[in-house]
């Protein structure tokens, strides 16, 4: 029965594979799970998704998706029993607006920040500062509902959620100490929520032939 289960190929610190783990395990669905390194990734998914980044999820089918918020939707618009996709306070479209600036420019100047020395020519601490637009940003969001889109979660904290945690561990006594109190509470309610931590298990690397945990 299990082998008409989607695939699903995950890294478990990758924030990616994080807001698509949170999205597939509130959606009710079930995959077999693919523990990746991506340093020694499986042939089976690069020859599925020849970009090589994670999550990707493989359908009975075949059918292959192989972007993280298009991960997050096929989920959700299979069930959303928590109406992450529909919220009082604002529309999908508008969700995704704010998404893509944390996965455009945010994301460009947190990936920069945290591993300098990949980069030519790069200054950690102006790209901190330009990270910190956004967090700034967010956190006036934040002031007025106690989530990005009003009183309850949505597709966009969870998509979000992730690389706000990544930055905030960069160096966390200079997060922790900045002026940002409903982004620090904000995050602190996500870290510790029970959704993280059901998604955050650690397995051990899939090879060929190993059996596929049941995720979630």
């Amino acid at each position: 029965m299990s082998d008409t289960l989607p695939i699903l190929y995950s890294f478990r610190r990758c924030p990616y594979a994080m807001r698509a783990r949170m999205a597939i395990a509130v959606s009710g669905m079930s995959c077999r799970l693919r523990e990746v390194v991506l340093r020694d990734k499986p042939e089976e998914m690069l020859a599925a998704s020849p970009k090589g980044t994670v999550p990707v999820i493989v359908e009975a089918d075949g059918r292959v998706i192989d972007e993280s918020l298009d991960v997050m939707l096929w989920s959700l618009e299979q069930n959303d029993p928590d109406q992450w996709l529909s919220t009082a306070s604002g529309t999908l479209a508008q969700m995704q607006e704010l998404i893509a600036v944390n996965d455009g420019p945010f994301k460009q100047a947190l990936d920069r920040y945290k591993y300098p020395n990949r980069y030519d020519n790069v200054d950690p601490i102006e790209q901190r500062a330009k990270g910190v637009a956004f967090l700034k940003t967010l956190d006036e969001r934040l002031s007025h509902t106690p989530f990005l889109f009003g009183d309850q979660v949505s597709l966009a904290d969870i998509a979000i959620f992730p690389f706000i945690r990544q930055f905030a561990n960069t160096d966390r006594a200079w997060f922790d100490a900045q002026p940002l109190p409903n982004l620090q509470a904000w995050l602190a309610g996500h870290l510790d929520s029970a959704l993280f931590v059901s998604i955050m298990p650690k397995f051990k690397q899939w090879q060929t032939g190993d059996d596929e945990p049941i995720f979630p």
